[in-house]
């Protein structure tokens, strides 16, 4: 499957903008979400190939949004890319467990996040 429509999920509006900038400048089209639940909205809407998920935002946190897609017949096989300051080894092995493909620690660099959606894709 080809990767070009990614949903950045986010609370911070600067992460938001440094994941959207990266991404548009490699070709991606980007659409953003500002909270797991808005996020879990445009999923459904949007259909996006991959959704770039925050795990520490304010009301539902990105593991409860990641578990939520993974089990919905509908977005199940949308892949998603937990995206966070969280870098335990135990924080990773959770993510991976609610449903996430893969697993990235902020700071992003560019080479790291389109090396992971590569593998994806």
């Amino acid at each position: 499957m080809a990767i070009s429509r990614i949903l950045v999920v986010d609370d911070s509006p600067t992460d938001r903008q440094h994941l959207s900038d990266m991404l548009s400048k490699n070709g991606f089209k980007v659409s953003t979400a500002e909270s797991a639940e808005d996020a879990l909205v445009k999923v459904k809407q949007l259909r996006p190939d991959l959704v770039l998920m925050d795990v520490v935002m304010p009301g539902q946190n990105g593991f409860q949004a990641t578990r939520m897609l993974a089990k919905d017949e509908s977005t199940k096989d949308i892949p998603v890319i937990l995206c966070t300051t969280k870098g335990q080894e135990t924080d990773k092995v959770w993510g991976m467990r609610q449903g996430a493909r893969d697993y990235i620690v902020k700071p992003v660099t560019q080479a790291d996040l389109l090396a992971k959606i590569a593998a994806l894709g």
